[in-house]
């Protein structure tokens, strides 16, 4: 008599087998990706860009949830309407004086909607941008020139 595990042994062995042999391994499934991901990853990209001081609107509040651990700073100042394939962004951000803001919004729009489809697989199709300040480079903490 050939015991159980004998035989899900040689199974096994036989699929090892014909995975092997396959070009590629086809495994379906659904991905969904939160908003709060797509925000982060939006975030990040745009303080890339030079001339983008912060995102959101400053708040002692806020900054002190930031620090206790109690909001989330990547996604700050953001906002995402995701579907399947496309994706909305709002932006608030601050700048810093001497830049020239439409050239840097362009510079946003572009690293976003790259970074949004190449990690995410997300079309843009709008990036909108409010800005909602303005920083001095010399009041600026944590900024070295």
């Amino acid at each position: 008599m050939i015991s159980s595990e004998k035989i899900q042994e040689q199974e096994m062995a036989k699929r090892l087998q014909e995975v092997d042999q396959m070009e590629e391994l086809e495994v379906g499934g659904e991905t969904s990706i939160e908003d709060n991901v797509i925000g982060a990853i939006a975030g990040v990209a745009a303080k890339e860009v030079d001339g983008v001081s912060t995102l959101g609107k400053q708040s002692l509040r806020r900054a002190i949830a930031e620090k206790v651990g109690g909001a989330e700073k990547r996604a700050r100042g953001v906002g995402v309407e995701a579907g399947r394939r496309e994706a909305i962004l709002d932006l608030e951000m601050t700048v810093l004086y001497g830049y020239s803001i439409p050239e840097m919004v362009i510079k946003v729009r572009t690293v976003v909607a790259q970074r949004v489809l190449e990690l995410l697989g997300l079309v843009t199709k709008e990036i909108n941008i409010n800005v909602v300040g303005l920083d001095f480079p010399d009041r600026v903490q944590g900024r070295v020139e």
